[in-house]
């Protein structure tokens, strides 16, 4: 059942300035890398790719043996259009334009480049997996990175979340590795397995490239000596510091806790600086993906 957008206004002169025009030259070069990876590694070698491709990539074969030759580009595209309709938005106007943009770029390049692009078929399958993956990967890195997507599976696996109550991310790998799945009896259960081992490089790739090679880490530390930590934190590492009243549960002790958000080449440093102050500190270093606000990236940079 259809079910009603929440399509937002946005003003020309928001879209013009938006992060989403600005970046969309590399969001263009993104879909074409992850197309080339697909038309000159994955599909002339049997590897469907995953999600909607992948599920493309299938049908165009079945499709090509009975004379019917079917684009996997705009299966693509229409698969994502139908699907598009079919889920609500809450991110309004501009999610939607971003979704479109991706996704028919990337269908747009898959159809551009097929028959231009010389496949590499030499019967060896794990350089066409290796290198498909990491085109793959980084083209649709680039693509998220500057907040857009390319629909897919995500949105199928919002569907099925909905319906189910199933985790999106859960829902997602099952319908990749059900695709993977059905490629075996198409191509061969060889071509399905190099498969996976695409999407596990695609996947690992894409990840170095949102994150750009950076993370941050997240520091959390009680001390008796909060104030001296607090004092050389901002003033010799130049980093923010926010102090949080906290109270242990054992003793109902009321303490002090800092919390910094830091550069992980600057956890060594953070490390020396505590234990200085006080060595029985507690301290405890957590990964952070992203970090947005003063001293780091722009917050509603997307917008």
């Amino acid at each position: 059942m259809a079910t009603r957008m929440n399509l937002k206004p946005v003003s020309v002169k928001q879209l013009v300035q938006s992060r989403f025009v600005r970046d969309l030259p590399i969001v263009v070069a993104g879909c074409a890398i992850g197309a080339l990876g697909i038309d000159l590694f994955m599909v002339p070698n049997g590897l469907a790719a995953g999600g909607l491709t992948g599920l493309a990539t299938i049908i165009a074969e079945l499709s090509g043996r009975v004379g019917v030759p079917l684009p996997i580009g705009l299966q693509t595209i229409v698969m994502n259009a139908l699907l598009l309709v079919l889920v609500a938005r809450t991110g309004g106007l501009r999610y939607v334009m971003q979704t479109v943009t991706g996704f028919v770029l990337f269908g747009f390049f898959t159809d551009l480049f097929a028959p231009l692009v010389m496949p590499l078929e030499d019967g060896n399958l794990m350089l066409p997996a290796l290198w498909g993956g990491v085109l793959v990967g980084v083209g649709l890195g680039l693509v998220f990175r500057c907040g857009v997507n390319t629909g897919g599976t995500d949105t199928i696996a919002q569907i099925i979340s909905r319906k189910t109550g199933i985790a999106v991310g859960s829902a997602v790998m099952a319908i990749d590795v059900a695709i993977c799945a059905a490629s075996a009896p198409v191509f061969s259960l060889t071509n399905a397995l190099y498969t996976a081992l695409s999407m596990v490089l695609s996947g690992y790739v894409i990840d170095l490239v949102v994150d750009g090679g950076v993370k941050q880490r997240a520091a959390f530390i009680i001390s008796t000596d909060p104030d001296g930590i607090a004092h050389d934190v901002l003033h010799g590492m130049e980093r923010g510091a926010t102090r949080i009243q906290a109270r242990g549960e054992w003793t109902g002790e009321e303490r002090p806790m800092l919390f910094v958000i830091l550069d992980k080449r600057e956890v060594p440093i953070l490390k020396a600086i505590v234990a200085q102050h006080d060595k029985n500190a507690i301290m405890v270093i957590t990964d952070a993906s992203e970090a947005l606000g003063e001293g780091f990236k722009e917050l509603g940079a997307e917008g």
